[in-house]
């Protein structure tokens, strides 16, 4: 799980769907040559769960450390551990407590948030949210001083997306294919 896996979307009427796509696996299927060996660790230094870097059984816990790593860069504009190489980063996230936000954004983080995102940093699995479900339960509970409402979403998507009826057949075209 990292940022460019991420699509923030429009599914109908409800805003700010967020898609989760990892082109990736697709490609790891097509090419059996790639795909992971005994051993081997696979994804990006800077979202990787601590226990893919220990070799340790990895389950759903290590997608909310991911996202965690995820909502560290979106509110510090950092990755979580910042090393000259991929395996300084892999090694930083296996051992090294993970730092508070800068103080440069904290003013405007309520402190709930923060507490929240270092739990999914936890080292221990069994320190984290237990699942993306219960993730967003805490997140939710968040109050926040300037909460995004339905409102904010639509004149955002106003403003940013394409038209709809750009996506739409006129009535009057035939379908494409057999008829």
């Amino acid at each position: 799980m990292k940022p460019s896996n991420l699509f923030l979307c429009r599914l109908g009427v409800e805003a700010d769907f967020v898609k989760v796509l990892d082109f990736g696996l697709v490609k790891a299927r097509a090419d059996q040559s790639s795909l992971t060996t005994t051993g081997a660790i696979a994804g990006t230094p800077a979202f990787l769960p601590p226990e893919m870097a220990h070799g340790g059984v990895v389950d759903g816990r290590a997608d909310v450390y991911s996202l965690g790593c995820v909502g560290y860069y979106l509110l510090a504009g950092r990755h979580v551990f910042e090393r000259p190489t991929a395996l300084a980063t892999i090694h930083a996230h296996a051992t090294a407590a993970p730092p508070p936000l800068p103080e440069s954004v904290r003013a405007g983080v309520p402190p709930a948030l923060e507490t929240l995102l270092l739990a999914c940093l936890a080292k221990d699995p069994a320190g984290r949210p237990p699942t993306a479900l219960d993730l967003e339960e805490r997140l939710a509970a968040i109050a926040a001083d300037a909460p995004w409402s339905r409102g904010d979403a639509d004149a955002w998507w106003a403003r940013h997306a394409a038209p709809t009826d750009a996506f739409t057949l006129p009535r009057h075209a035939p379908l494409p294919g057999p008829q």
